[in-house]
């Protein structure tokens, strides 16, 4: 097993635990050098509403305030591809790469690479190598179940 892999299915346990809290099935874990250190999971709909709270975004928050100038170095598995408030928090933070597991078509930062503005545009191309889907078979099931807790969400059941 490689170690995007070993990674990936890391970020999957994480992911399930949030769905297991009644959140989004999405999870984030952060490596430096072969070791993680720091993971985070979706928890914006538990125990309440916070929009910004994706898997990536509390990963980057987990990171040690000392590791962050080796953040070239890092890199960020991810079990969905990131939306495009992560994405440019990804950039702006200088996560050397970037690896999800399932294409997002319906909120996937991959669809506006080529537009983005000279400040990100940079970034991306000096900084950040984005990699996936790698594991489509057993990331693609958690992006499905997020939809239906989307749903569930905006009809108000939850």
């Amino acid at each position: 097993m490689s170690k995007d892999e070993l990674f990936m299915r890391r970020a999957i346990k994480v992911a399930l635990s949030a769905e297991q809290e009644g959140n989004p099935p999405v999870g984030a874990v952060i490596t430096l050098n072969g070791e993680v250190v720091a993971e985070g999971r979706a928890s914006g709909l538990v125990p309440k509403f916070d929009g910004t709270r994706h898997a990536e975004m509390e990963a980057l928050r987990a990171v040690p305030y000392n590791l962050w100038m080796s953040s070239n170095q890092m890199n960020l598995y991810t079990t969905l591809e990131p939306c495009l408030m992560c994405f440019a928090s990804i950039l702006i933070h200088g996560i050397g790469r970037v690896v999800f597991g399932s294409s997002d078509s319906h909120g996937g930062a991959s669809y506006i690479q080529g537009h983005l503005p000279p400040y990100f545009q940079k970034r991306m191309e000096n900084t950040t190598e984005w990699v996936g889907p790698i594991m489509p078979n057993e990331c693609d099931p958690l992006l499905d179940r997020l939809f239906v807790l989307l749903a569930k969400t905006q009809r108000g059941l939850i």
